[in-house]
């Protein structure tokens, strides 16, 4: 009930007005049954502006800090976030990647959709980077498209770390559905499970025309912030006098 007032009444308007958001390929979501929409992942906005454009509900694993904030401010974005039906998903390890999947499969079971983000976590820099293998394992186990889609200016409208959107107009753009069926029974094999994600993560790329890093982005940030704390470690700044 809350998600549909966040779409048509609360929430969904104001996005229209404040990203005036384009919309290419719509007619390739399936109308019914279950799918996975996977795609890049831009800004804290993508989790609004795709369900805001879809027909259908669409349901997102989360990550589960958006449940285990601090204070007011974590309450009421936790709140949010389980109105709208949203899954929380710990990122810290294998078996947290396991859940994850369990999560979904979940989702999938009851014919609904599915909203991923292969990279795993937001771009810091507005590039696209490598997919972890998940959203192939569950495209195989519950036998569901894949429809790539690309957000387009959610970067400039919202960047990490910036609360306050600028109003910038952004362009939403699904691909045709990816069909895996060639490969049932397979989604233990690790290089089916790669060549699947790649294929994925290439039609993204063809519809967003990012920059591909083929490196996770987790990995990429964490060496980013080592090395930036470590030229702090040796170059500190001199006081003020």
């Amino acid at each position: 009930m809350f998600y549909y007032l966040l779409k048509y009444v609360l929430l969904g308007p104001l996005l229209r007005v404040v990203f005036r958001p384009r919309i290419e390929g719509l007619e390739h979501v399936p109308p019914s049954g279950p799918a996975i929409v996977a795609g890049n992942h831009l800004s804290f906005s993508d989790h609004f502006l795709m369900p805001a454009v879809l027909k259908r509900r669409i349901t997102f694993l989360a990550k589960a800090e958006y449940f285990t904030g601090p204070g007011v401010r974590g309450r009421l974005t936790a709140f949010f976030f389980r109105s709208a039906g949203q899954i929380p998903v710990d990122r810290s390890g294998k078996e947290a990647g396991q859940a994850a999947i369990r999560e979904g499969l979940g989702v999938l079971r009851k014919g609904e959709l599915l909203g991923i983000y292969p990279e795993g976590t937001r771009s810091h820099d507005g590039r696209l980077y490598k997919g972890k293998v998940g959203v192939a394992v569950m495209a195989l186990r519950a036998g569901v498209p894949v429809i790539p889609c690309a957000m387009i200016g959610t970067f400039e409208a919202q960047p990490p770390g910036k609360v306050v959107p600028n109003i910038h107009p952004v362009m939403i753009r699904f691909g045709r559905p990816l069909e895996f069926s060639r490969y049932a029974g397979m989604e233990d094999e690790k290089a089916v499970l790669r060549a699947i994600t790649d294929e994925i993560m290439y039609a993204i790329l063809t519809l967003s025309g990012q920059e591909y890093v083929d490196e996770y982005a987790a990995v990429v940030k964490a060496e980013q912030a080592a090395a930036k704390g470590e030229k702090e470690r040796k170059f500190p700044r001199a006081p003020l006098s």
